[in-house]
């Protein structure tokens, strides 16, 4: 299988660390693509019209895409341990946490684009505060609700890259203030699968 990824996309890491818990992660080929609603990757919008990574290529050239169809997809094709519980109860407050983190993930993305990366005078600092306040609230929703005796699970993969992210963008310092979320995140980043996948490389743009 190949899995089109971007180093420094939160979803894509989400991919590899899931991937790498699972201990399927050699049989992916790991494939780098630079994406950007305003750089145009022909390659992977010839597999996703949406033009996003990651995108897995399975072994009958079948692709799938986004990150989350991808996870639920290798966690069928795994022996071990499921990542995404089939006890009712136990799945959907996974799926929970997983839907959290990707809103967590796209509202950073939005703050980044309102912060730094539209031009400077077309910047709604408005608009960068709005998204901000969804990060917040899920943080403190976080702190709260963080299970830290229970096995991994997508959910933690979900939300531990998110914040990674988070960090590696230096969009919102989330650990102050919130002393389970900070020792429950430091722990995971230090898993093997982690400190194998850590994030890296710049948002390329084209003209815009």
């Amino acid at each position: 299988m190949k899995l089109l990824y971007q180093t420094h996309s939160p979803y894509a890491r989400k991919v590899l660390v899931a991937a790498h818990e699972m201990g399927i992660h050699e049989q992916l080929e790991v494939i780098h693509h630079e994406t950007s609603p305003t750089l145009r990757n022909d390659e992977v919008f010839a597999l996703n019209p949406l033009g996003k990574v990651p995108v897995l290529i399975c072994d009958d050239g079948f692709a799938l895409f986004d990150s989350n169809v991808i996870c639920e997809y290798l966690d069928g094709l795994q022996q071990g341990r499921k990542l995404i519980p089939l006890d009712k109860k136990a799945r959907y407050r996974t799926l929970r946490a997983q839907a959290l983190a990707q809103g967590i993930a796209d509202a950073g993305i939005d703050v980044r684009w309102e912060a730094e990366r539209r031009p400077e005078s077309l910047r709604w600092p408005a608009l960068r505060d709005g998204h901000l306040q969804k990060i917040i609230a899920a943080c403190d929703v976080i702190e709260q609700e963080i299970d830290t005796e229970r096995a991994v699970d997508l959910g933690d993969i979900a939300l531990a890259t998110t914040l990674s992210w988070i960090e590696f963008r230096n969009v919102y310092a989330f650990k102050p203030g919130r002393p389970r979320l900070s020792s429950w995140y430091e722990r995971f980043c230090a898993r093997p699968s982690m400190l194998a996948t850590t994030l890296c490389g710049e948002t390329r743009d084209g003209t815009p």
